[in-house]
């Protein structure tokens, strides 16, 4: 019993180093999100790893070398190793030989094209094959796009190396692997962006579609047929797709019907990537379709102005829902973006200000403030801008609208109406003339970070968060003696700061579950609850109260574990008190109570 309340422990422990971050409670699935690999997708693109030919010294070269990351390059060189073709000789040269011929061909008709442009039809390709182990073609073709059907071609090549090569038999194992490596960075940081995507909206996905269908009913001893509209329930779905063998620093996103993929590499920080702009659309997509009687005066503005930039630029869009969408998506990123940093910027500034009694140093700390919510704000600009010039042309008139519920509480899906109704092309002709001089002052200071990419404005930067995602990193990498290290350093310079005793407490939990040994797991623990105590004994009433309420949670888990159950029932309770605060103990400590509460056998 006492090892398993360790391990309950553990699931504690699990919260990142702020205090305010998404909880390991937190389900994506709930949300819509789920992160799994695809057995498809492995097959085809080690596949193409057989592709090669021998260069003018005889040296076997690979005719694509996607760029990889870390563990990617270690895995293409495990792949290669392993042999997937059987010990026919004659299959082995002659399947790859017809792999290096397609893919040879391939390359040569888009020259310029790298090699993670080259891979991207291919990926999509493998989501038209049905699941293994037939990877059969799809039915119809006629509506694929055209980079598609270049190399749909190459289906039956990956059919007959998944036959004749042993990569079936380790599938298995690669997923098994590919999840692990995801729950290192890929999942908690996707955890983190649905949360504060939808934080800022307000809103939650919509995780269902309803889909008209007209059916023929044959009537009965009659050749006559009654036709019927039905009201058909589709599961609307946002997958991430880790793959070892995708790009490093590239996203591939496919939307098919209902589902969204987004493929990259499993070690992928989605912090302030481009899956935050996928993750919108298939928040934002139903919502737009659900309006889209409500376009008429923006249709009419729009259609002109995307006809006027199609003509430098076919490759913008000229559907006008489409470009609502995106413009919607665009402005929801670049909003949510600058006003996460000024609420932390706000946050550290008012923090220092309450420390300084000196008033020009208070005037001076308030000045650099408003500097950089400037600087912001005209960054801003620039990035929307830039999608406007590449067919979001109404990226401008959402983030005026976005500012209107940021801070009101209102849902973006009860919102959206009164933005689309509300929309003046008078004023939206001038919008992009208004945004010179912001624009202008933006790409100043771009050009000015790049001769400095170090330079970090001070108010946005708090030592302590800094120093404790640094430990989180080490705490990530499993390396508990140096993390320890760091935060008794880190306290040293801030004896006072909760976050730093919090964390030392998580390392101790985590260093304890490793301990077999029960007087020296006991010591560690009392070393975690010591911790605890030193959060509660230095909060003050600005103290977050998702870390005290975690922080209850995890000394009832402690002395629960000690056999001190009436103790830990008024620590759950103490939590239970804070609310549901998001980021909190609330739930963990709810289902404590009633199982400690609960009549034993």
């Amino acid at each position: 019993m006492r090892r398993i309340f360790v391990f309950l422990i553990l699931s504690l422990f699990a919260l990142s180093v702020s205090g305010q971050d998404v909880p390991a409670a937190f389900d994506l699935v709930n949300y819509g999100v789920r992160i799994e690999p695809d057995k498809r997708l492995i097959v085809v693109l080690a596949a193409l790893e057989l592709a090669s030919q021998k260069d003018a010294s005889g040296a076997e070269q690979k005719l694509i070398n996607t760029p990889l990351s870390t563990k990617g390059t270690e895995f293409r060189t495990r792949l290669l190793a392993e042999g997937f073709l059987k010990d026919n000789v004659a299959q082995d040269v002659e399947l790859r030989r017809r792999i290096t011929a397609f893919v040879a061909q391939y390359k040569r008709s888009r020259p310029h094209a790298t090699d993670a442009e080259l891979i991207a039809p291919f990926i999509s390709m493998a989501y038209t094959l049905t699941p293994v182990p037939d990877l059969n073609d799809p039915v119809i073709t006629n509506d694929l796009p055209g980079p598609l059907l270049d190399v749909l071609d190459f289906a039956p090549l990956v059919r007959e190396f998944y036959r004749k090569s042993s990569i079936g038999t380790r599938l298995d194992e690669y997923v098994k692997e590919y999840r692990s490596d995801s729950d290192a960075v890929l999942r908690p940081s996707a955890r983190e962006m649905v949360s504060d995507l939808l934080d800022y909206l307000h809103t939650r996905p919509r995780l269902t579609y309803a889909e008209k269908v007209v059916t023929q009913t044959q009537k009965a001893g009659s050749k006559s047929s009654i036709q019927k509209i039905e009201t058909r329930e589709n599961e609307r779905r946002f997958f991430l797709v880790p793959e070892k063998l995708a790009a490093k620093q590239t996203v591939n996103f496919l939307n098919i019907r209902d589902d969204y993929y987004v493929i990259l590499p499993p070690d992928t920080d989605l912090s302030f990537s481009e899956v935050r702009r996928a993750f919108l659309q298939f928040v934002i997509d139903p919502l737009v379709l659900g309006n889209s009687r409500e376009m008429t005066a923006i249709r009419t503005w729009a259609k002109p102005m995307l006809d006027e930039k199609r003509k430098s630029d076919p490759t913008i869009t000229p559907d006008v829902f489409l470009a609502v969408t995106r413009s919607l998506v665009a402005a929801t990123d670049v909003r949510q973006a600058e006003f996460a940093r000024v609420r932390i910027a706000t946050q550290i500034a008012r923090e220092k200000i309450g420390t300084l009694k000196d008033d020009a140093e208070k005037r001076r700390l308030a000045d650099e403030l408003e500097q950089y919510k400037r600087s912001l704000a005209d960054e801003s600009t620039l990035r929307l801008y830039e999608d406007f010039e590449k067919g979001s042309v109404l990226s401008f008139y959402f983030a005026e609208q976005l500012k209107g519920i940021e801070d009101s509480g209102f849902d973006i899906g009860s919102s959206l109406r009164e933005m689309l109704v509300s929309f003046d092309p008078a004023k939206e002709n001038d919008r992009v003339a208004a945004s010179a001089d912001a624009r202008k002052r933006a790409l100043a200071a771009r050009e000015e970070r790049k001769g400095k990419p170090d330079t970090r404005i001070i108010t946005a930067e708090n030592p302590v968060t800094a120093g404790l995602l640094d430990v989180q990193n080490l705490i990530n990498a499993k390396n508990y003696a140096k993390a320890n290290v760091d935060l008794r350093n880190l306290l040293a310079k801030y004896p006072k700061e909760p976050r730093i005793y919090f964390n030392i407490g998580r390392v101790a939990g985590l260093e304890a579950v490793l301990i077999q040994d029960a007087e020296a797991q006991a010591r560690k623990l009392l070393e975690a609850k010591n911790a605890y105590v030193e959060v509660l004994k230095n909060a003050t009433p600005t103290t977050d109260r998702a870390l005290l309420s975690l922080t209850f949670v995890a000394l009832g888990r402690i002395y629960e574990h000690n056999n001190d159950n009436a103790y830990a029932l008024k620590l759950y309770e103490e939590a239970i008190k804070l609310d549901d605060v998001r980021g909190g103990g609330f739930g963990e400590a709810l289902a404590a109570k009633q199982r400690l509460l609960k009549p034993q056998p």
